[in-house]
């Protein structure tokens, strides 16, 4: 079983431009917590003689599980922002208090939590829309073997920025294929421009 991973604090912007009295702190506390909950879990399943859960999980899965992880993590240490409890709604994140029982399917005060495993922070949405992203860039170690050595995931690149619906380019997909929207070169840009943690080799 790997070591703890431990969030870098010099890999972080030392003059970001955040939303919603967020602070780096915040990031730091969010990215840590969920370090420690998968040191936690894959101890426990190591202990018992079972692949981690980074080796278990379908990719799109993981992708998933980290940004629930995060933006309850996120929640908990900002002095703003809570969980939207509205199913599938948007943002992930929303203003305290802003909404009736902090729940809205659509809503502009927040930020929407992303994860992927893209260098760069390009990620698909359910669609192109003004709002507040914070991506979160991680990789797996799925390829170390034995796999007990196998490093623990690790967060490279984090962005947070105000992005608009100009900034994405519509995926066409097929007759049973969800259409989804990613920021296009020029979003990507301004995505990058808000960066606030950077651990690229």
């Amino acid at each position: 079983m790997g070591e703890r991973r431990e969030v870098l604090l010099e890999k972080f912007n030392p003059e970001p431009v955040l939303p919603f009295n967020l602070r780096e702190l915040d990031f730091q506390s969010a990215m840590q917590d969920v370090y420690d909950f998968l040191f936690d879990v894959n101890s426990h399943l190591s202990s018992r003689g079972l692949p981690r859960l980074d080796d278990m999980l379908r990719p799109a899965i993981m992708s998933g599980t980290l940004s629930d992880l995060l933006t309850e993590a996120m929640a908990k240490h900002s002095r703003s922002l809570t969980v939207n409890t509205y199913f599938n709604g948007h943002p992930d994140l929303i203003v305290r208090g802003r909404y009736p029982n902090d729940s809205v399917r659509a809503g502009a005060d927040g930020v929407e939590i992303k994860t992927t495993k893209r260098r760069g922070g390009a990620v698909d949405t359910h669609g192109a829309r003004d709002q507040w992203m914070a991506v979160f860039v991680y990789e797996v170690d799925n390829n170390t073997e034995p796999s007990e050595q196998r490093a623990p995931l690790r967060f490279t690149e984090v962005y947070c920025a105000h992005v608009a619906v100009g900034d994405f380019r519509r995926n066409e997909r097929g007759e049973l294929g969800t259409r989804t929207a990613t920021l296009d070169r020029e979003g990507v840009g301004v995505l990058r421009r808000g960066w606030v943690y950077l651990d690229v080799e």
